[in-house]
């Protein structure tokens, strides 16, 4: 079942920004049509105070710029409170049918050339201005489970500092109980948003082989831009 979204309303900010709290993209593990169609959605970059939907929102912007989406997305629903301003792009179009359901916009299925344009418009203002966006950095706490209370904690964090990425700063760190025995290694991370995904760095370097020896999962605790 396709995601849905109000990013209209504080409850629909609210709603994304938790939902954002795990994860980099709105599906999958890298950008996708499903990212573009909540992004177009934003008249103006969200409030500070939702930090994860600004920090979706910045990088999906960045890749944007940089004409960076190709996934084809899993399908994600816009749900909309309120009729957003026409554009002189969209003055004398056709009003839409009256059925409920037109507020959702579906996104099974190809690129529209409305999302076409739209890209093609944001990479020729980037080219034309001959300037790229510089890339944001974000602080982000792990939480990295061992298998079991055998497990040698001293080489796991070893096998977490071991992982080496451009854009990729391993912080300070700290073993925490968790019960029966077994402790969890907490260590902070920065890194540069264009540069490293953090559901890729869980997915194809902390959570297979060598690491996976003696991790046996990594949470994601908190994810803030600096």
């Amino acid at each position: 079942m396709a995601a849905s979204f109000n990013v209209n309303s504080e409850a629909g900010l609210k709603k994304f920004d938790e939902y954002l709290l795990s994860r980099s993209y709105i599906t999958g593990y890298q950008a996708s049509k499903d990212d573009m169609a909540v992004y177009t959605e934003f008249s103006l970059p969200p409030p500070s105070k939702y930090t994860n939907v600004v920090r979706w929102y910045n990088h999906i912007d960045a890749l944007l710029k940089l004409s960076g989406v190709t996934a084809a997305g899993q399908g994600v629903k816009v749900e909309s409170s309120a009729v957003p301003e026409a554009s002189t792009s969209d003055k004398g179009k056709a009003p839409a049918a009256d059925d409920e359901d037109d507020d959702d916009v579906d996104l099974f299925g190809e690129e529209t050339e409305e999302e076409k344009k739209a890209a093609e418009e944001r990479a020729a203002q980037v080219k034309a201005s001959g300037k790229k966006k510089e890339s944001g950095k974000s602080s982000v706490l792990l939480d990295v489970k061992p298998w079991d209370d055998e497990t040698d904690m001293v080489k796991l964090e070893e096998a977490v500092r071991n992982v080496k990425m451009e854009g990729l700063l391993w912080g300070a760190s700290k073993l925490m109980p968790v019960g029966y025995g077994i402790k969890k290694l907490q260590i902070m991370m920065t890194i540069v948003d264009d540069l490293v995904s953090v559901d890729t760095l869980i997915e194809d370097h902390l959570c297979v082989e060598p690491a996976n020896e003696y991790i046996q999962s990594c949470d994601i605790v908190a994810f803030n831009k600096i």
